[in-house]
């Protein structure tokens, strides 16, 4: 007995034939996952009907034409690709009159698409509900005359029931990816605007964008301006990273989404003259410009190695999602450009340090009478410290330490202009007054506005074992003398603020033995992870429990007692040391 003769006997009676229509609407009811639902109508229909080739095509009004959505025994390339207009093939004519086509022998009919040549008989029935076109179900087999009138109205009668059920999950699967989509761009909005580093930032678009629409290839091109081009900045093939041609601007389907300002989607490339051949199989391709203050700033740009893969629901997920890969596109290149700028900046400040200090002297020369240690640790920066050391004879040595008003650069130009002009006039008076007065002067007559130079300078005179000091709003130095701290008092007006200033001399008489610290004020403002500074009064301990130490020993003292203080924070400014000690 065969198969169909076995069906007809089965539903001899009605009331079988109502148990299996109830069957057929539990397992079409049963889920609105659709790709579940198309394997138990697939499963269902096999119940009653035998068959080698099974398929659902689904229609799509956007095109108007017939995609197969579930197969069984067609081959992969077929279901991937195959696209049937209304009222082609057997499938196509039973859509387009919305009436089941039955074939005996599919060699004698000129509208059999010829899928596999060993079949002879096919059987396509419309689903239709609410009077619209859902898709078809079509089954084939290797025998002629498979499939008769019971068979037909059989496949009718189970399409009628479940064509409603497919098209409430279609629009069930719809309205889920819509809803998914939008938590997606949800989420990709605090994800991308968290991101500064463009290709990390590139390849979670990518990614993202991967997970919404499954292309085969994906492009970010930036518009370069001054060159007139769209650079490739990032492109995926597949999972791998790629490196491609930048294209003129104007030119190709990405330089007419950057003209037009709008999206561009092309079903077939071969067939679209603006198509800029990247891959040779690649058949379809959507453009969609990034706009980021009402500025072209590039092109995200999708491919597909299938014929009009993308569709209007792509593009309007991309028109979404665009503005804010624009937004977070800009300002990672904004960031990255600073941080290019920042790392040339830095490059310059090293090569203004190491300049710097140079021009500072790493150690004194032999000064009779005295002892001498330099201590210098530079911050980070390039800053306006100074110092210098002038021997006129052996009777006459002069000391200069300042300090140039505010920070970085342009402080440390002006100090290199003061070192410069202090070195010529120090060479025309060992007086320090006079030398404050001569350099006061020369500032004024090359002023520059909120420059200004605090100095302290000593004259040493050994015959006589005295200091003469001058001081124009210097820190003044700390004589330590047996332990016992002298603050000698010596006031002036910084340098280069007001004309004809004179400064006064004072002169200290100095003991064997006596220590000299000139200081500046990257010393007393370090601060410790509390935020606490180190201030004057450690500074005195330390000079108070070392003023019998060689000079040298006194800096490492000094320098011992600020890292410990310090706590491993960094050297916020320059701390400079002159220690000097009577013989």
């Amino acid at each position: 007995m065969t198969d169909s003769v076995q069906a007809v006997v089965r539903f001899r009676q009605r009331s079988e034939l109502l148990d299996f229509l109830l069957e057929v609407a539990d397992v079409t009811s049963e889920t609105l996952d659709l790709d579940r639902l198309l394997a138990n109508v697939a499963s269902i229909v096999r119940k009653v009907i035998p068959y080698e080739l099974f398929a659902i095509l689904l229609y799509s009004e956007k095109s108007n034409d017939l995609r197969i959505r579930y197969a069984i025994g067609h081959r992969d390339e077929v279901v991937r690709n195959l696209r049937i207009p209304l009222g082609e093939g057997l499938t196509g004519a039973a859509a387009a009159l919305r009436q089941p086509v039955l074939v005996g022998d599919v060699r004698k009919d000129p509208r059999y698409l010829n899928a596999v040549d060993a079949v002879r008989s096919e059987l396509a029935v419309p689903m239709v509900t609410r009077n619209k076109l859902v898709g078809v179900i079509d089954i084939q087999s290797t025998r002629l005359n498979a499939y008769g009138e019971y068979e037909r109205s059989m496949l009718r009668l189970i399409a009628s029931r479940v064509a409603a059920a497919i098209d409430n999950a279609r629009l069930y699967r719809r309205v889920e990816r819509q809803n998914r989509t939008l938590r997606t761009l949800a989420r990709l909005s605090q994800e991308f605007s968290s991101t500064l580093s463009l290709d990390e930032l590139l390849g979670r678009i990518a990614d993202a964008v991967r997970l919404l629409i499954p292309y085969d290839s994906f492009s970010v091109l930036l518009v370069d301006e001054q060159q007139g081009l769209l650079r490739h900045r990032f492109s995926y093939r597949y999972d791998e990273r790629a490196r491609l041609d930048n294209i003129p601007l104007g030119k190709g389907i990405t330089g007419a989404a950057v003209a037009t300002r709008q999206v561009i989607k092309v079903d077939d490339t071969l067939a679209d003259p603006r198509y800029i051949p990247s891959h040779p199989d690649i058949r379809s391709e959507v453009a969609v410009p990034l706009i980021a203050r009402d500025r072209v700033i590039g092109v995200m740009d999708l491919e597909s190695e299938r014929i009009g893969f993308f569709t209007e629901d792509h593009v309007r997920t991309l028109s979404l999602l665009a503005p804010q890969v624009a937004n977070s596109v800009e300002n990672a290149r904004l960031y990255e450009e600073l941080a290019e700028r920042e790392r040339r900046m830095e490059q310059d400040l090293a090569a203004a340090r190491e300049l710097q200090l140079v021009l500072l002297p790493k150690e004194a020369p032999h000064i009779p009478g005295l002892e001498t240690a330099v201590g210098l640790r530079p911050a980070r920066q390039i800053s306006g410290d100074l110092y210098d050391f002038f021997v006129h004879d052996h009777e006459h040595v002069l000391v200069a330490a300042g300090d140039v008003s505010g920070k970085g650069a342009p402080a440390a130009l002006y100090g290199a202009l003061v070192s410069g002009l202090l070195r010529t006039l120090a060479q025309q008076t060992c007086r320090p007054a006079r030398l404050m007065q001569a350099l006061n002067q020369a500032l004024i007559e090359r002023r520059v506005d909120a420059r200004y130079v605090t100095l302290l300078v000593l004259l040493w005179e050994p015959s006589r074992r005295e200091l003469t000091m001058a001081n124009a709003g210097s820190f003044p130095p700390l004589i330590c003398r047996e332990g016992e701290i002298l603050k000698p008092r010596a006031e002036g007006i910084p340098l280069g603020l007001l004309e004809g200033q004179e400064y006064e001399e004072i002169a200290i008489c100095s003991q064997p033995g006596d220590l000299v610290v000139i200081y500046s004020d990257g010393v007393l403002d370090q601060q410790n992870p509390a935020g606490e500074e180190y201030g004057k009064r450690r500074f005195l301990e330390v000079l108070q429990q070392n003023w019998h130490e060689p000079p040298a020993r006194v800096v490492e003292a000094v320098f011992a007692s600020l890292d410990a203080f310090a706590g491993g924070n960094q050297i916020s400014d320059d701390q400079t040391l002159l220690v000097l000690k009577v013989a």
